[in-house]
């Protein structure tokens, strides 16, 4: 019997009208049936579930296996119930109440398969009103690991796993537990995995809101439940990762998200289970907390464990409620700025009752950074900024503020003063007005060929920053992805006189984030396409002596000085002959009245670059003028295999001229 690609299996309890649409997806997955197992376990269905999947096995049969078995009370009995039939290479566990997109496993099988990745995490899409986790799905990740992603945030069993990995670690769902059950076999899966694989570029799963909010992850249940999981979780951490930054990375997630829902439903319960809950979780997290952990965690996480560990109940309850107030107010909460921090005015800040240290309200590491760019524009060599920055939630007070210019791929930088400029009105777009900054605008010139201590940049890609300081705070934002629309809307090429030689100096917006930045020396964009040459040479209309070319430059600026016809002789006597603008074109009239004798071939330069003139066409007609009194010539000379530009002037034989003249 041929070994599917994936076996998809379903724990199904009272799944309908969802159950229909949900195994509708995985019959027409772009993958094929032939590739498919679809193993669905009905899990004692009251509904009507096990009369619409009699229908459906009938529909797809060969494809849907269905397994009937008495109400077990959770999804663990039923999906290790599907494990236990899986013949697959790869496992997919789908909640009845979801559904696939149609190309969601052979999009994610083949990503496995090319990475030898073990778990793929398919991006997930909330539908009817129901959030979906993002922050592991910024961009597709075709290998990497649990301590490198985050993809630890998103415990739920709806991913790709590869059944050999289940089956060494000898994976099952713990089927004495009503919540939490998926992160005692998705947390190990994780860590024990040789890859893992993010498909953050196509929509995998829509992760779907009952009408009637019956599913089983949308289930409470109280803190008693959470407090029989959690232990667990924590045992598996302390046993299967050392100490060091991998475990603190993973403990994160349990510190932040499962404390703070617990706590949620701890203010809820009596006050007898409140104090006995408090007190179990206190020694849960014991040994998880550390205060090298500290940076990592929010200042709201950090008070909220500090809290546990103290036991301190009524404040615990008095941050839940706040918390909730804070989730319905668009406004942020406000900071005490002193000694150069920031501090959350979170309750209990500086209360001499309870003594709490200001490092559990300390926001100045999370402060935002607003800015906007309003004036980006090079005019020679000098670059002219303005715009506004301020530091979110603190008033522009004692403001301190500069740019700096930094290397991309180097360790030097370069700060510059900027002028500080009044913003009236500045804020009243958020936080419903709350606070304003008035004094956050800025204005600066950057000259090109004194910026580096006196003398010009050096080539390569330089970055634009915003040293934004107030009340003795400062923190750096990179400028640019908010800036007026006429900013940097396309990057700009501008061929400069700086450091006594001509350099290409771009302006432009980086790609996809837009922030500002300078390419010195055509490290992204070059000079050479900006200069076309027509094909067509011909003598000038108004002097029959003048060999007239025509192109295009579309450089942004340019020492119009610089952009010549330059010649040379097979004697060694050379000729250079300057272009003039015409509109976004140009035109180089060639005097070949003044050149010597020889044939003469030669470019188009600006500076470093060149293009070679284009072969004279073979039917143009010689020119022909006098000088001192003798004539002379000029016409397309015979040219080589190379197809170069070749110009013959010579001065008429007239012994030869009389022959032919006699003959004719």
């Amino acid at each position: 019997m041929t070994v599917p690609a994936v076996s998809v299996i379903v724990a199904a309890y009272n799944a309908m009208p969802y159950l229909t649409r949900c195994l509708t997806s995985v019959a027409e997955q772009s993958i094929g049936r032939d590739e498919l197992e679809l193993i669905v376990v009905d899990d004692g269905s009251t509904d009507g579930t096990a009369a619409e999947l009699e229908r459906l096995a009938g529909e797809y049969a060969g494809l849907l296996r269905v397994v009937r078995q008495e109400n077990s009370g959770g999804p663990s009995v039923p999906r290790n119930a599907g494990l236990d039939l899986a013949r697959g290479r790869f496992v997919f566990f789908l909640d009845a109440d979801d559904y696939l997109g149609p190309e969601a496993l052979e999009r994610m099988v083949a990503m496995a398969e090319a990475n030898g990745t073990d778990v793929v995490l398919g991006k997930m899409v909330g539908v009817g009103g129901r959030g979906a986790p993002t922050s592991m799905f910024r961009k597709d990740q075709p290998r990497t690991d649990v301590f490198s992603s985050r993809a630890y945030w998103t415990l739920n069993p709806m991913k790709l796993f590869r059944r050999e990995l289940l089956e060494r670690l000898r994976l099952r769902f713990p089927a004495d537990l009503s919540i939490g059950e998926d992160q005692l076999f998705v947390g190990p899966a994780l860590i024990g995995a040789a890859g893992i694989s993010v498909l953050a570029s196509y929509d995998c799963l829509y992760w779907v809101r009952r009408e009637d909010d019956g599913n089983i992850t949308l289930r409470s249940g109280g803190t008693e439940p959470r407090l029989r999981f959690l232990p667990r979780v924590v045992d598996t951490l302390l046993t299967s990762v050392p100490p060091g930054p991998d475990r603190d990375h993973l403990a994160h997630r349990h510190l932040t998200v499962e404390v703070q829902q617990l706590l949620t439903h701890l203010a809820r319960e009596p006050r007898p289970d409140q104090e006995k809950a408090l007190a179990t979780l206190a020694g849960i997290i014991a040994p998880l907390w550390h205060d090298g952990l500290n940076d990592r965690l929010s200042a709201m996480a950090r008070l909220r464990l500090y809290l546990v560990r103290h036991e301190m109940l009524d404040e615990l309850l008095e941050l839940v409620r706040f918390e909730a107030e804070l989730a319905r107010t668009p406004v942020a909460t406000p900071v005490l700025v002193d000694g150069g921090r920031a501090l959350a005015r979170y309750p209990f800040l500086r209360d001499p009752d309870r003594a709490i240290p200001d490092e559990y309200y300390d926001v100045t590491a999370q402060l935002g950074t607003r800015h906007h760019v309003g004036r980006a524009e090079l005019r020679g060599t000098t670059l002219h900024l303005a715009g506004h920055g301020y530091l979110h939630r603190v008033a522009t007070e004692d403001v301190g503020t500069e740019l700096v210019l930094r290397e991309r791929d180097g360790e030097r930088e370069f700060r510059l003063p900027v002028t500080h400029t009044a913003s009236p009105g500045l804020g009243a777009d958020e936080d419903e007005g709350r606070y304003e900054y008035t004094r956050a605008g800025f204005e600066t010139t950057v000259d090109l060929t004194t910026v580096a201590g006196g003398g010009p940049l050096d080539d390569g890609l330089w970055d634009f920053f915003l040293a934004v300081g107030a009340q003795g705070i400062t923190r750096e934002v990179r400028i640019g992805n908010k800036r007026a629309g006429d900013v940097a809307r396309k990057p700009a090429i501008h061929v400069l006189e700086v450091g006594g030689r001509l350099r290409a100096v771009t302006l432009y917006a980086t790609r996809p984030h837009g922030n500002l930045s300078l390419d010195i020396g055509e490290r992204k964009h070059t000079v050479a396409p900006k200069l076309k040459l027509d094909d067509r040479v011909r003598w000038a209309a108004d002097a029959p002596a003048e060999l007239e070319f025509t192109g295009r430059c579309t450089l942004a600026a340019y020492p119009e000085s610089a952009l010549v016809v330059s010649l040379g002789n097979n004697e060694g006597d050379t000729a250079v002959f300057r272009a003039s603008a015409t509109g976004d074109g140009f035109v180089v009239r060639v005097s070949v009245d003044e050149l010597a004798a020889g044939v003469w071939h030669g470019e188009l330069r600006l500076g470093d670059w060149s293009l070679p003139l284009p072969r004279l066409p073979k039917d143009l007609p010689a020119a022909r003028w006098r000088r001192r009194a003798l004539p002379w010539y000029a016409k397309p000379a015979p040219a080589g295999d190379d197809d170069r530009f070749a110009l013959q002037v010579a001065r008429v034989d007239l012994v030869r001229a009389a022959i032919r003249t006699v003959r004719s």
